[in-house]
């Protein structure tokens, strides 16, 4: 199949997760998903109203995506690299899944658009340092590492930190005052 030979092939493992994301939570934690949570009126006013400490959040970010990033970097090296990369793939479908889906049962569409300003612009640099990253875990034989793809996922992850420090906040209480 010709898909398998091209960067497609990551929707092929990317989207059955999602879609078992979306159907775990409509049928199996849909009793949780009714509970008061982070898109509850109460959670997202209150978001509205604090301040951040860009000094603070830098390390839980570096946590959050750096500690992965450099997780699947590692396993790029040993022979596990193309079985991490489709789990990868799998684990982000699901969450991305739960994700939108408890949004949409919470908020409605507006749940929808709020994930996707929530992923803005941070994610326009992420995904591309990913897809650089998983596409030499998957082909790690025929493929090798080099300056290059260092420079390029190390600025935008870097830059893509920066913007979720300082530019998403604003982006999203904007977006808050709205709804």
């Amino acid at each position: 199949m010709k898909i398998f030979h091209s960067r497609k092939q990551f929707l092929v493992f990317f989207m059955p997760g999602f879609l078992l994301g979306i159907v775990y939570v409509n049928f199996i934690a849909r009793k949780y998903m009714a509970e008061p949570g982070i898109f509850s009126d109460f959670f997202l006013d209150q978001f509205q109203s604090v301040s951040i400490d860009a000094k603070e959040y830098i390390w839980y970010l570096l946590r959050l995506r750096a500690v992965p990033f450099l997780a699947l970097a590692g396993l790029s090296l040993t022979k596990a690299g193309k079985v991490s990369a489709v789990l990868f793939l799998v684990w982000t479908g699901i969450s991305a899944g739960i994700l939108i889906s408890a949004a949409v049962l919470n908020l409605g569409i507006k749940g929808s658009i709020l994930c996707l300003v929530g992923l803005f612009p941070q994610f326009l640099l992420y995904i591309p340092a990913y897809v650089v990253l998983l596409w030499y875990c998957y082909t790690v034989p025929q493929t090798h590492w080099n300056r290059q793809k260092t420079i390029f996922v190390s600025l935008a992850m870097s830059v893509g930190i920066l913007l979720e420090i300082y530019i998403n906040p604003i982006i999203v209480k904007a977006f808050l005052s709205v709804l």
